[in-house]
């Protein structure tokens, strides 16, 4: 664990916050997660993650859960959202269907802010699990976005490397403030939680 002398979540309580987390999931109204601009180079897939709330917050507090959580985690859960979100990506370009996608996103961004907010403490396997169900539906959405050639690949290609670059940000952010500032970073997750709230709601 990267934090030392830390309080213990009952269980009770981590089962009441993931309980929450899969209602909001269920219960999120849709909202468009259309890309603007083109989608058919490598600069542009590497700016598209920069371009809106859900992208940055939903990519960030991996990052800083991840540090949270330390260990295998480090690298097991950004490595697990980057890979996901790939296979997510030629689901959608082959027109592959995957329901519920947009209500899907706007709850990632809910979810994940939860989790670093509470600094909900679950196994390595359990992580890459959540992160990789909210992975999928990313990477869906934009699949859909861009043409089934060697452009459309050079825009994933720019995505995967921005969005990893952002859970690196994420990381070294939480590991920078250490445990000391440990409120701060679970503060950014309460803000991403926010974010979450405002998108669904039309706020955003």
């Amino acid at each position: 664990m990267i934090w030392k002398g830390r309080k213990m979540i009952p269980a009770s309580t981590k089962r009441t916050t993931l309980a929450a987390i899969l209602f909001l999931a269920a219960a999120m109204p849709a909202y468009a997660h259309v890309g603007a601009g083109t989608t058919s180079s490598f600069a542009a897939g590497f700016a598209h993650p920069l371009s809106g709330f859900d992208h940055m917050t939903v990519m960030i507090a991996v990052g800083l859960w991840a540090a949270l959580k330390g260990g295998k985690a480090v690298l097991a859960w950004p490595l697990a959202f980057v890979g996901v979100m790939l296979v997510g990506a030629a689901l959608g370009m082959l027109h592959v269907p995957v329901p519920l996608v947009e209500p899907a996103i706007v709850a990632s961004v809910v979810a994940l802010g939860l989790l670093v907010a509470l600094a909900i403490d679950l196994p390595v396997s359990a992580g890459v699990a959540i992160i990789g169900l909210f992975a999928l539906f990313h990477g869906h959405a934009h699949g859909t976005e861009v043409p089934e050639n060697a452009a459309g690949l050079d825009y994933m290609a720019g995505f995967a490397v921005a969005t990893a670059l952002l859970h690196g940000i994420g990381i070294a952010a939480a590991l920078s403030l250490g445990q000391r500032f440990r409120g701060l970073v679970r503060a950014a997750g309460a803000a991403c939680a926010a974010v979450g709230v405002g998108l669904a709601f039309g706020m955003l």
